[in-house]
């Protein structure tokens, strides 16, 4: 796993050292830096060693000197690839480095390559005869890409902290961006904090013509669920072995280390199935799981991870979260994060990849099964809120709001009155913005307030618009699956991960994202991940062999932080902010007071608004938790 940074155009050898020197936690091994000043192009690179440790030294070139490229993740079907490029007649320089395979089949398949790879990737290849870069983002975006057209440069990096090191990028907050945030929890791509800067969808290519640093960004994948037209007579039986073979043979693939591995366990479906098929893999010696407890017990599930643990006979490792530990740990992370995010989340993620970085530098985790087989609370939601749609008229839905409102306020974790209220919330509006609002800090309605403008429903919201009206089933599990992968998992959760690890210098592999389990899990009818109100439904009947009916069936928790709690109390302070300059500061106060009295739950919001804070004046001891 490493950092990668280029730019074209304006700029020198000294830019691109900087840039590269601010993405050091990502490859603290080492460090790549080439530039042809003639023609202005500059290619850097840092380096987290796992593959070929000796040979896989970047910028790396083709043997002709023609193609060099720059590459961020793991290619886990390099070695077939490399064997039909060889047959091809291809002569490769290294051992079994995967960064040689995009040299070679870039000259082999040109833009093609991306559909043909099973990884994680971002990488820029410069094709010096043809005077163009392309760059790719791997299929959910799990690495990221960030770039800009500006003042004469095009720069590219993968992270903003690197990218706006070059002193032709500026950055300058762009509005529309921060109502996204507060609209979703994150900004969803291609959108970021700064203007005039984007980040690369996932499944996406972008080629840069050289030297007008003329550029198209254009779609290779997208994930669209195209359920199978035949049933077979057992489908609970034929598709869960078809689901455990392809799920054994990801986690197999994603065994692929010269250097030591672990994996993430929490005791839930996701993690102790991906822990269990390493086992059954036969890592080399005993297997390292490693998981994160809360002091609040709602919160923790430590007991679940241990009890996986002592059944699959993994050599666990845990830590708990308090709050002490928290108030060392949220300047640091907040120093560290280039763009805002409102996953609170983040803090125990941070810390699981800290304490599994002492012991391993790659981990195997279980992000992508939630969003695929439909794992989440609102999936269960949908069917009363269908008929509550139906049966209530939207008159009353105000009146049923305010009632709703006087529960009395809990902040332990997914507590009845939250779902209730977040429920109710959603319901007052159009079905497509249902999952957004479910999961968002505010409503369409209270943007309006904290901004001082009317919001554009249509601008704000159309990545969760667009998520909704492309999906082909006219099936609302369906169109929720899709709003999951395509936004929630891409920008949020993968966003989360690969923030937390990477200050870590931790790579993280998820096998549920492979593209064959993908391939096949989208094409498996909905009614087969949720029936009669059980999440997950096929692959806990799958695993069933695999894993005891305590952990397969137990109530969801998630990885959620006390932050209502923490709020509560005041925990975290809020002061002026010129990150937050454009909002409303008598709207923050008023929820802030509301909270602080139990008069309503104001969780989400305080904590976005806060972190917003934190971030935009990172190092200032004012906004540090106190």
């Amino acid at each position: 796993m490493c950092g990668i940074c280029g730019f074209a155009g304006q700029g020198g050898l000294d830019d691109l050292k900087r840039m590269t020197e601010a993405m050091v936690h990502r490859g603290p091994d080492a460090e790549g830096l080439w530039h042809d000043l003639e023609k202005g192009v500059y290619l850097g690179h840092r380096r987290l060693s796992i593959l070929d440790l000796e040979g896989g030294a970047q910028p790396m070139w083709t043997e002709d000197g023609v193609l060099g490229v720059v590459f961020n993740g793991e290619i886990y079907n390099h070695l077939e690839l490399r064997a039909e490029l060889v047959q091809a007649g291809h002569r490769f320089l290294t051992d079994h480095a995967d960064t040689e395979v995009l040299l070679h089949g870039y000259h082999q398949w040109g833009a093609d390559l991306p559909r043909r790879l099973n990884g994680m990737w971002a990488f820029a290849i410069y094709d010096r005869d043809r005077r163009e870069i392309f760059c790719s983002r791997d299929r959910f975006g799990k690495k990221p890409l960030y770039y800009s057209r500006q003042n004469g440069t095009f720069a590219f990096a993968s992270e903003l902290s690197a990218l706006i090191r070059h002193p032709h990028i500026q950055a300058r907050t762009n509005p529309k961006a921060l109502k996204k945030y507060f609209a979703y929890g994150y900004i969803p791509a291609p959108s970021c904090v700064y203007q005039d800067i984007f980040k690369l969808p996932g499944g996406h290519n972008l080629l840069l013509q050289l030297p007008a640093l003329d550029f198209q960004a254009q779609r290779y994948w997208q994930f669209v669920l195209e359920p199978f037209e035949e049933i077979p007579a057992h489908p609970e039986e034929a598709w869960g072995e078809e689901i455990r073979a392809l799920l054994a043979a990801a986690v197999k693939r994603r065994l692929m280390a010269d250097v030591p591995l672990g994996v993430f366990l929490s005791g839930g479906i996701d993690s102790s199935s991906v822990a269990a098929f390493a086992v059954a893999a036969g890592a080399a010696g005993r297997v390292k799981s490693f998981s994160i407890g809360f002091e609040e017990p709602s919160f923790d599930e430590s007991a679940y991870a241990r009890r996986a643990a002592t059944l699959l006979d993994t050599e666990h490792s845990w830590e708990i979260l308090s709050m002490e530990r928290s108030r060392e740990l949220l300047p640091t992370i907040i120093g560290k994060l280039d763009e805002p995010m409102g996953d609170s989340s983040l803090l125990p993620t941070y810390l699981l990849c800290r304490k599994t970085r002492q012991h391993v530098t790659v981990a195997l985790g279980g992000d992508g099964g939630d969003e695929l087989f439909a794992g989440y609370d609102p999936f269960r939601a949908l069917r009363l809120a269908q008929l509550y749609e139906k049966l209530i008229p939207r008159p009353i839905h105000a009146a049923i709001r305010l009632a709703a409102a006087r529960l009395p306020t809990s902040h332990a974790n997914l507590s009845l009155d939250f779902k209730i209220k977040r429920a109710l919330r959603g319901l007052s509006y159009p079905r497509f913005l249902w999952n957004s609002i479910w999961l968002g800090p505010l409503e369409p309605r209270e943007l309006d307030e904290l901004f001082g403008e009317p919001t554009d429903i249509e601008e704000v919201y159309e990545e969760a618009i667009q998520s909704w009206e492309s999906c082909r089933q006219d099936d609302l599990v369906d169109k929720t699956l899709q709003f999951y992968v395509n936004l929630y998992l891409q920008d949020d959760i993968l966003v989360k991960a690969d923030r937390a690890s990477m200050m870590n210098s931790l790579e993280v592999r998820s096998p549920y994202l492979d593209i064959d389990l993908v391939n096949f899990v989208r094409r498996i009818p909905s009614a087969y991940k949720l029936r009669r109100g059980q999440t997950k439904y096929l692959l806990k009947k799958c695993l069933e062999p695999v894993l005891p009916r305590d952990i397969l069936y137990r109530a969801k928790k998630g990885f959620g932080v006390p932050i209502g709690q923490w709020l509560r109390d005041g925990y975290l302070t809020f002061g002026p902010s010129s990150a937050n300059g454009c909002l409303n500061p008598r709207f923050i106060g008023e929820r802030l007071a509301a909270h602080r009295q139990g008069l309503s739950d104001q969780r989400a919001f305080l904590w976005n608004a806060w972190l917003l804070s934190a971030w935009g004046d990172k190092g200032q001891k004012q906004h540090a938790v106190v």
